[in-house]
């Protein structure tokens, strides 16, 4: 998820100030990732700058007067194709799987880091399972995507254990 792109999604719903807008990312989609105000101000510079939005007054607040942005017709468009483009996979191996080549081919135990990291996913799916029936609807769906993917990375976990001695055997020649 792109920090632009969030937050031509919460301009689309109108002109707003950066601290609105940190506001309601954070209700949203806080519990993905940490969005600090600089990094709110700095994305809006950038959206500005390239035409994808635009600042349309000043509003008093508390201290210092904030600036309201809006989405313009080229944001909507941007954040429009952005919306409609499939997300590609990565494609790339991730940490896990660097880890256990690397503990391989230092001689260490790769079993070990198999385990380790099965005990915390499972730990962590433990956790999010109990939280489905206190969060609310956004809470409960970010955390049955975590699931999903704790489950994928398990299975892996899994073919991976059966098929360290055919990767030692292939990165330590």
């Amino acid at each position: 998820m792109t920090v632009p792109m969030a937050l031509l999604a919460l301009l689309d719903d109108g002109p707003t100030h950066g601290f609105a807008l940190k506001r309601r990312y954070d209700r949203v989609l806080g519990h993905e990732r940490e969005l600090k105000y600089g990094q709110v101000y700095s994305t809006l510079a950038r959206l500005e700058r390239d035409g994808l939005a635009r600042g349309v007054g000043v509003e008093q607040g508390e201290g210092a007067d904030r600036r309201v942005y809006a989405i313009t017709d080229l944001g909507v468009q941007e954040f429009d194709s952005w919306l409609t483009t499939p997300a590609l996979p990565s494609g790339r191996p991730g940490e896990l799987f660097t880890r256990v080549v690397l503990a391989l081919v230092a001689g260490r135990s790769a079993d070990e880091v198999l385990a380790g990291q099965r005990r915390v996913y499972l730990d962590r799916m433990r956790v999010l399972t109990a939280a489905r029936h206190d969060g609310d609807v956004v809470d409960r769906l970010a955390g049955d995507h975590e699931i999903a993917h704790l489950k994928a990375d398990l299975d892996w976990i899994e073919i991976a254990g059966a098929r360290l001695a055919d990767l030692r055997a292939e990165v330590t020649a």
